[in-house]
C-alpha cells in the first residue's frame, strides 16, 4: 500500500508540473521554438552515433597436448573456488541404423557403475563433495570446489576407464527411453521434428534417423560397449578445464589422471551430401482431435562455422525471425495477424550439413493463412532490402547477446575449442563485433538470396488432417500432399475402399454386437470398476461406480489420500480435488461427466443428440480401423477408431482445455475381457495429459452388484 500511495503522489506532482513545462518540453523536442533549448546543449537532443567496433579481449586460454593425443584447453577464472572438466569427443555424427538411440543409451550407461563402484556409490561420493558429474554419448562433464578436484577426478577417471555396462542398468535406461518415445507419439513438436529431420536429411543419415520403439528394442548392451571401445579414445577428444586453476596446475592434474588413457585408431565416417528439395513440398502429420497445428518450413543448407558469409546469414535470420521480438515473422503472424504467440526462424551451421527452419503453433482455422504468411515473409526477405533502422536494431541486439555470453567462462572455453576443432582463424571471436558491425544492407540481401529458399522448402504441418489438409494443397508444387506418422514413416490413407453399406451407424452397431449385443449391454444396470496405475513413481487407483441410466461417482486416490472426486446424479455434478468441491449444472466438465456416466454410450448417441460421421479408415498401431467423427449436441467433437476385423473400439481422441492451453487427449483401449456377458477393456492408456503416457489396468470389475447407499448423493 505504501508503494502504491507513493507512486500516486509522484504522478500527481508530475501532473501539476506538466502544464507549466509542457510548451518548453514540446519545443525542446521539436525545436519549433528557438529559445527552448540552449544552443550549447543542443547535442542532447540527438542520440549519439555508434563508434567503430573494437576487438574483444577474450582473455587468454592455454593449450597443450598429451602424448596420447588428448588436446587440452585451460581457461583461468578465479572468481569462484570451483573448477570444471569438460571432455568432448571429436568425431562427427554416427549413423545408428536399425538401432537408433544406442549412442545416447551408451553415454548415459557409463555413469551407472564401474568395475569397483555401483551407481549408488558413485552418486553418494559425488554428493558428499558437493560436485556434479555427468556422461553422454559425446563426452563427460564434472565440476567441484577446487579443493575437491582430486576426489572428483578420481571418480571421473574411474568412470572413463572402467565403465561396467551392467545389464540391469541397461534395461532400466531402455525402459526410460521407451517411455519417452511413447510420449513423443502424441507430442506435436516431437512429431514435427522427426518428420522434418527425415525429409531434410534422409532416414539413413545420422541427422535424419529417428528413435522408435523397434530401434530401441533392437539395442543390446554389447552395442553400447562397442561404441565406448571404438570412440572413447584420447586422440579423439578435447578436454577443457575452466575455473580456479592455473595452467601449470591443470597440466599436472591432467597428466596424473589422463595420461594412462590409451590412444587407438578411431573409425571414420562419410555420408552423402544432402540438398533442399527440387520443389516446395507439403507434408502433413495427422493428429486427430488437435485444435492447433505445428508448422515448420525447413530445408538443409550448406553452411558451417567457417562459412565466410555466416555473420551476414545470422543477421539476415535475425531480421526474419531470430531471437528478437521485432523479427518479421513475429511482427506479421503475432502482432499483425494474431495467429500465434510466437513465430521464429533459425539457421544452424554444421560441419556435415546445416539447416534452416521457421516455425510456429497456430489455430486450426488459420493454418493455411499462417503458411501463406510464412511464404510471404520468406519471399520478401529475398526480394526486399532490410531498412537501415531494422538492421541497426538487429546488430545492436546481437552485440548485446554476444557480450552477455562472455560472462560465462564456459563460453570462452567453447570458443577456444571451436577454433581448434573447426580450424577457424585465431581471432575469429575477438573480431566478432567488428565483423557484425561491418554487415551491410547489401550483405543481408545477398545472404537471403543464397540461403532463403521459399521454392525449395519442406513445409511440415502437424495437425488434424480433416481440418487442415484440403487448404494446404495449394502450397505444394505438385498439388499433392504427402502424409507421415509421428516417426517419419510415409502413411497412405483410404487404401481400403468402403462399400456403400459401411456407415457410421453400422460401425457403431457392429461394436455393440462385438462386445456382447444390445440385450446384454442393457441388462447391466450397474458397474463398479477399480483401475490401478502409477503417477510419477507413486501408486494410484481410480474407483468408479456407474448406474443406469446416467449416474456416476468417481474417486481417485494416491495411497490413502483422495486427490480427485466427481459425482453425477443425472442432473447435477459435484467435482473437486483435495477436498475442494463445487456443484454445477453446465460447462465442459459437466458435459464430460454426463457422457462418462452413461454405460455403453454408443447405444444412445441418437437419443443424446450426437452426430456420427464415417471419415474413412486409418492404421492404428498396425490395425486397420474405421474412423468416426462424433459431435455432441453442444458442438464438442471426438474421434473414435474401431478395428475393421474385430469391430472393437481401439482409440478415442478429443481436445480439452489444459493449464497450458488446448491439449489433445488420446485414450487407447486394449485387453478386452468378458465380464457379465460383455467385453470390457482392461487396459486403457491415456496420452497427452501428462509428460508420459498413463497406463490404467482394471484390477476389479463388478456387474449388477448393489451400489452402496449415498454413492450418488450431492449435498
Amino acid at each position: 500500500m505504501k508503494n502504491i500511495l507513493y507512486i500516486i503522489c509522484l504522478l500527481t506532482l508530475a501532473s501539476a508540473c506538466n502544464k507549466t513545462n509542457a510548451d518548453k518540453l514540446v519545443d525542446a523536442t521539436t525545436k519549433s521554438v528557438t529559445d527552448a533549448v540552449d544552443p550549447a546543449l543542443a547535442w542532447r537532443s540527438a542520440a549519439p552515433q555508434p563508434g567503430e567496433a573494437r576487438p574483444i579481449q577474450l582473455g587468454e586460454s592455454t593449450s597443450f597436448e598429451l602424448d596420447n593425443g588428448l588436446k587440452v584447453i585451460v581457461v583461468e577464472n578465479h572468481k569462484l573456488p570451483r573448477v570444471s572438466y569438460q571432455l568432448s569427443l571429436n568425431h562427427e555424427a554416427i549413423a545408428e541404423g536399425d538401432k537408433a538411440g544406442y549412442l545416447n543409451i551408451a553415454g548415459d550407461l557409463m555413469k551407472t557403475g564401474t568395475s569397483s563402484k555401483s551407481k549408488a556409490e558413485i552418486d553418494e561420493a559425488i554428493d558428499f563433495i558437493g560436485a556434479s558429474l555427468s556422461t553422454s554419448a559425446r563426452g563427460m562433464f564434472g565440476s567441484s570446489l577446487t579443493k575437491h578436484q582430486d576426489k572428483l577426478l578420481a571418480l571421473y577417471s574411474d568412470i572413463l576407464y572402467n565403465p561396467s555396462f551392467k545389464e540391469e542398468e541397461f534395461e532400466k535406461l531402455k525402459k526410460q527411453v521407451l517411455s519417452g518415445i511413447a510420449s513423443s507419439k502424441t507430442d506435436p513438436n516431437s512429431m514435427a521434428s522427426n518428420v522434418a529431420s527425415v525429409l531434410n536429411f534422409g532416414a539413413n543419415h545420422p541427422y535424419g534417423e529417428v528413435e522408435t520403439e523397434s530401434t530401441i528394442e533392437n539395442i543390446k548392451v554389447e552395442d553400447c560397449k562397442n561404441y565406448y571401445e571404438s570412440y572413447y579414445k584420447p586422440n579423439n577428444a578435447y578436454l577443457v578445464v575452466v575455473g580456479d586453476i592455473t595452467p601449470v596446475m591443470a597440466k599436472a592434474k591432467v597428466e596424473k589422471y589422463f595420461s594412462s588413457w590409451k590412444r587407438a585408431k578411431v573409425p571414420e565416417m562419410k555420408y552423402r551430401a544432402t540438398s533442399p528439395p527440387d520443389e516446395t513440398k507439403v507434408s502433413v502429420v495427422n493428429k486427430d482431435g488437435a485444435v492447433q497445428s505445428v508448422i515448420r518450413v525447413t530445408y538443409p543448407l550448406n553452411i558451417t562455422l567457417a562459412s565466410e558469409d555466416l555473420m551476414a546469414a545470422r543477421v539476415m535470420n535475425s531480421v526474419l525471425g531470430g531471437g528478437i521480438f521485432s523479427g518479421r515473422l513475429m511482427q506479421n503472424l503475432r502482432e499483425d495477424k494474431a495467429y500465434t504467440y510466437g513465430a521464429r526462424s533459425n539457421i544452424n551451421p554444421n560441419p556435415l550439413v546445416g539447416s534452416f527452419g521457421a516455425f510456429a503453433s497456430v489455430r486450426n482455422e488459420v493454418t493455411d493463412s499462417s503458411v501463406q504468411e510464412f511464404m510471404y515473409e520468406l519471399n520478401r526477405m529475398v526480394t526486399t532490402d532490410v531498412s537501415q533502422e531494422d538492421l541497426d536494431l538487429v546488430k545492436s541486439s546481437m552485440s548485446g547477446g554476444f557480450a552477455r555470453s562472455l560472462e560465462s567462462p564456459q563460453t570462452l572455453a567453447r570458443f577456444a575449442r571451436n577454433i581448434s576443432k573447426y580450424n577457424l582463424p585465431i581471432d575469429y571471436y575477438e573480431t566478432y563485433l567488428k565483423r557484425l558491425q561491418a554487415v551491410t544492407v547489401q550483405d543481408v540481401r545477398a545472404a537471403a538470396e543464397k540461403y532463403i529458399k521459399p521454392n525449395n522448402a519442406n513445409i511440415v504441418v502437424v495437425g488434424s488432417k480433416d481440418d487442415i489438409a484440403e487448404k494446404l494443397v495449394r502450397f505444394d508444387a505438385d498439388g499433392k500432399l504427402d502424409y507421415y506418422d509421428a516417426f517419419g514413416n510415409e502413411v497412405k490413407y483410404d487404401e481400403m475402399p468402403l462399400s456403400d453399406d459401411i456407415t457410421a451407424q453400422s460401425v457403431l452397431g457392429d461394436y455393440i454386437a462385438a462386445i456382447g449385443g444390445m440385450d446384454k449391454c442393457k441388462a447391466i444396470k450397474s458397474m463398479h470398476t477399480v483401475s490401478e496405475f502409477e503417477v510419477m513413481g507413486q501408486n494410484a487407483k481410480m474407483d468408479l461406480y456407474q448406474e443406469a441410466p446416467n449416474k456416476m461417482a468417481m474417486k481417485m486416490m494416491m495411497g490413502e489420500m483422495m486427490v480427485q472426486e466427481q459425482v453425477f446424479d443425472g442432473t447435477k455434478l459435484k467435482a473437486g480435488a483435495m477436498g475442494q468441491n463445487k456443484v454445477s449444472t453446465e460447462g465442459d466438465e459437466f458435459d464430460s461427466a454426463k457422457d462418462n456416466a452413461t454405460m455403453f454410450p454408443q447405444m444412445y448417441y441418437s437419443e443424446m443428440g450426437y452426430k456420427a460421421e464415417l471419415k474413412g479408415t486409418e492404421n492404428i498401431d498396425g490395425a486397420s480401423a474405421y474412423k468416426l467423427m462424433i459431435e455432441s449436441s453442444t458442438g464438442k467433437k471426438k474421434t473414435q477408431f474401431y478395428d475393421v476385423k474385430t469391430s472393437l473400439l481401439l482409440r478415442e481422441v478429443q481436445s480439452s482445455e489444459g493449464p497450458q492451453g488446448p491439449m489433445t487427449i488420446t485414450n487407447d483401449f486394449a485387453d478386452y475381457k468378458e465380464v457379465g456377458g460383455v467385453l470390457i477393456p482392461h487396459t486403457i492408456t491415456l496420452s497427452g495429459a501428462m509428460p508420459v503416457p498413463l497406463k490404467m489396468q482394471l484390477s476389479n470389475v463388478e456387474i449388477n452388484k448393489p451400489v452402496p447407499a449415498g454413492t450418488f448423493n450431492i449435498e
